[in-house]
């Protein structure tokens, strides 16, 4: 279990380990919410520091820039790439092709512009535990909902993601990643957890039916961009109820 905790912390971030191949990722993918945890401790940490004593749109920004960089600018590229492609028109492979692109459309620039916005604005209305709270529950949460897709989804092509829903079809797998994200979030954000929960899931849900419709299934792209849309999803949940 230690090899498989190190690989999924090394796969999600820049921390960097011996055990990252990608066959030992996809079989522990059901450890990707500790992965959440680590990013959610050290950001929630520093967080907390910050929300004392600094300025709240400049923790925002701060905060927003420090997820982007621990986990590689990965998940944020992703929801690029996904915009790009479920806003081109035309065939499910011309969306496939869009959204493989390497060149960032306008859909891409302006789903980053928005995203950003919202993180430095959700991040910015709170500070002190409440924070810190927010950002280890967003996190555990953003990386169940990747789990729940690689469970529930099937792969568009060949590709990353295949190794993924192939291995997370054991609902054991399944179970104790539930476990390791649903129960803390309840148990730590009490009612405002079992929103946070309810929403995610039902986001994940959506966000699995729109690349079913758009791609044909889901790849690394539809991970990375639940990832990013769950944890904003979770963060503004956190600072409406």
């Amino acid at each position: 279990m230690f090899r498989g905790i190190t690989s999924v912390v090394s796969f999600l971030t820049i921390i960097p380990s011996k055990n990252s191949e990608l066959e030992t990722v996809a079989k522990s993918m059901y450890l990707f919410p500790i992965a959440g945890a680590v990013i959610g401790i050290i950001i929630g940490g520093a967080g907390y520091g910050l929300s004392l004593f600094v300025q709240p749109l400049i923790v925002g920004l701060l905060l927003t820039g420090a997820l982007v960089i621990i986990t590689g600018v990965h998940h944020t590229d992703a929801l690029c790439d996904f915009a790009d492609g479920i806003m081109a028109k035309g065939t499910k492979e011309k969306k496939l092709q869009a959204m493989r692109d390497p060149a960032v459309g306008s859909a891409g620039v302006v789903t980053i512009v928005l995203y950003v916005a919202g993180m430095i604005m959700a991040l910015s209305m709170m500070k002190g535990f409440v924070l810190f709270q927010a950002i280890l529950l967003s996190e555990l949460m953003a990386k169940f909902a990747m789990v729940l897709q690689a469970n529930r989804g099937i792969s568009a092509w060949q590709g990353l993601s295949s190794p993924f829903t192939q291995s997370m079809k054991d609902y054991r797998k399944l179970g104790v990643a539930a476990g390791l994200a649903i129960i803390p979030t309840i148990l730590l954000g009490g009612m405002t957890g079992v929103y946070v929960t309810a929403v995610c899931v039902g986001l994940s849900f959506l966000l699995l039916r729109v690349a079913n419709r758009s791609f044909g299934g889901i790849s690394g792209d539809v991970f990375g961009a639940s990832n990013e849309l769950v944890r904003l999803a979770s963060l503004l949940i956190f600072v409406s109820v």
